[in-house]
């Protein structure tokens, strides 16, 4: 129980930490809303190790934190549907086998932004905003596979760490 506590905590802190790492990156895309999710691969190891309700944990507190430090109200409401969404996407494709790690991340990008837009829909009360879909698919797409990449290659390197829990 202590070790999975501590694990728990660890993951946390990488999360929040990559969270704002992220803040100071100068690099802008240009499309509001769109970003790397350096955050999103703690997520996508955490899946792989640790419990799926802990990850979802994990998932929650790691918006709610990162928001109230580096947000507002808005962009915990944004970041909580698609992290929500895409966590459950990425465990129902990790459960069904046949997806490697970097098309689990993939739609878990994907999803995240699907996610948002349909938050954004009901915020500002229009479906005008599908205009943004391609945009966001090819994000999502894009910045899933790089973090695909990086946690495949940072599960590699955890491999002889504890089995899922």
């Amino acid at each position: 129980m202590k070790n999975e506590v501590a694990y728990f905590g660890v993951f946390t802190a990488l999360a929040l930490i990559f969270s704002y790492v992220e803040t100071l990156i100068p690099i802008s895309f240009g499309i509001p809303g769109v970003k790397l999710g350096l955050a999103n691969l703690i997520v996508v190891i955490a899946l792989y190790k640790i419990a799926l309700k802990e990850a979802y944990l994990l998932s929650v507190v790691r918006v709610l934190l990162a928001g109230f430090l580096f947000g507002n109200y808005f962009s915990i409401i944004y970041s909580l549907a698609g992290a929500l969404l895409s966590l459950t996407v990425m465990a129902v494709l990790k459960k069904a086998g046949g997806f490697s790690i970097i098309g689990v991340s993939i739609a878990g990008g994907v999803f995240h932004n699907i996610g948002q837009l349909f938050v954004a829909m009901l915020v500002v009360e229009t479906f005008r905003v599908a205009y943004y879909v391609p945009v966001l698919l090819t994000a999502g797409l894009l910045t899933g596979c790089v973090i695909g990449i990086l946690s495949r290659e940072m599960l590699r390197r955890l491999a002889h760490w504890r089995a899922e829990g």
